[in-house]
This record gives C-alpha cells, sequence and structure tokens, in this order.
C-alpha cells in the first residue's frame, strides 16, 4: 500500500517517514502538474485541440505512473483523470473546446456535491481519504470537509467566470498558474484548523462535538 506519513503517539512523524512522505508528495505534484504543463505548451504552439491531445496522453501515463511509482492513485487525480479522458474526447469528436472547459466545473462540484452529502449524512467523507495522514476530532473533520466543499464549489464558479469572459490562452494559463496556487494557499490556510483539532490516537475520538 505504500509508505505513508503517520502521527506517532506525540501527534508528529519520525524523521524517516517525513522524508518518505515528502518524497511521496512531491511524485504526485509532478504527475499532476505533467498533463497541465503539457496541455499548456502544446496549446501554445498548435491548439488547443492538439493540447487537449497532449492532456488527454500525458493523463493516461501519468495514472498508471502513479500506481507503479505509489502503489496507489490518489482517487481525486482519478476522479479528474477519468473526467479529462471523457471530456477531452468529446472535446476531439465534436472539434468543441467546451468540453474541456466545463471539466474542472462538473469536476468540482462533484467533490462539494459529494463532501456537502457525506455531511448531511454525517459521513467524514474527508478522513476516509486523509484519515491515514492526520487524526483528527470528529468536529474537526467536519469543519474541514466544509471548507474544502466550499473551496470546490469556488473553483468551479472560478472556472466558469473566467472560460466563458476570457480567451482560451488565459483560461489556460489560469489552470496552470491560478488553481493550482490557489489551491496550495487554500490547504495551507488549513493547517490552524487541523493543528487545533488533532489528536494523538484516533482510537481515543469518540465522536466529540467541540466547537470551532
Amino acid at each position: 500500500d505504500g509508505v505513508r506519513a503517520q502521527f506517532d503517539g506525540a501527534g508528529s512523524m519520525t524523521e524517516a517517514q517525513a522524508q518518505l512522505g515528502g518524497g511521496k508528495q512531491v511524485v504526485k505534484l509532478l504527475l499532476e502538474l505533467g498533463p497541465l504543463v503539457a496541455f499548456f505548451i502544446v496549446n501554445g504552439k498548435w491548439g488547443i485541440l492538439p493540447g487537449t491531445a497532449a492532456f488527454m496522453t500525458a493523463t493516461a501515463v501519468a495514472l498508471p505512473a502513479a500506481w507503479m511509482l505509489m502503489r496507489q492513485i490518489p482517487i481525486m487525480p482519478l476522479v479528474s483523470g477519468v473526467f479529462v479522458l471523457g471530456f477531452g474526447g468529446l472535446t476531439l469528436y465534436f472539434e468543441d473546446e467546451v468540453f474541456i472547459k466545463l471539466k474542472p466545473t462538473i469536476v468540482n462540484l462533484l467533490f462539494a456535491t459529494i463532501l456537502f452529502g457525506g455531511l448531511a449524512l454525517r459521513l467524514q467523507l474527508l478522513q476516509r481519504v486523509l484519515g491515514q495522514v492526520i487524526a483528527l476530532s470528529d468536529w474537526g473533520w467536519r469543519v474541514l470537509g466544509f471548507r474544502w466543499a466550499v473551496f470546490f464549489v469556488c473553483l468551479a464558479a472560478l472556472n466558469e467566470i473566467v472560460w466563458r469572459t476570457q480567451s482560451t490562452e488565459t483560461w489556460i494559463e489560469f489552470k496552470l498558474f491560478g488553481i493550482m496556487p490557489l489551491t496550495l494557499v487554500f490547504s495551507l490556510a488549513q493547517m490552524p484548523l487541523i493543528n487545533r483539532h488533532l489528536i494523538q490516537d484516533p482510537e481515543t475520538d469518540d465522536g466529540e462535538t467541540d466547537s470551532d
């Protein structure tokens, strides 16, 4: 299942775990950025249809590469990759760039819907994705899940605004130089919440309902 950084009894990682976990995150980042960079470069030289083909090809390579290097494929890149192949195929078949431009909107709304649905059903879906990396109180997972759901809605809205009001080149630049930095900044902004709700042992979390 691969080496994952896990918190020890004091809520910290050993040096070896930290190094392996950090290397794994670098691999994940490269595999996620690779298809976008290919899309950006090929579109700049030959246009969006060849760029879409390059995007699909790079995605088709990145997913099995993630499995070979990490022995797992993170759920979000997997879902996004499936949509890239589907909507990219529609873009090439109909020669209509609207399909590939709609893809981020639909994927982000899908993630938001899943998280909001899980919160409504009192299911900690985010915990199932990140639970082996961090251990939070029940309330911490709920707040974090809600924030990410809202963030996905905002990303969907931003995508709609940019592709409907700006040129194709600007939209692609936004995907590469806008979405990734925004996501990184948002992730880092959650650290105070995560630190407040970290628990030493997941077994001790009995569904506490402390307020944030």
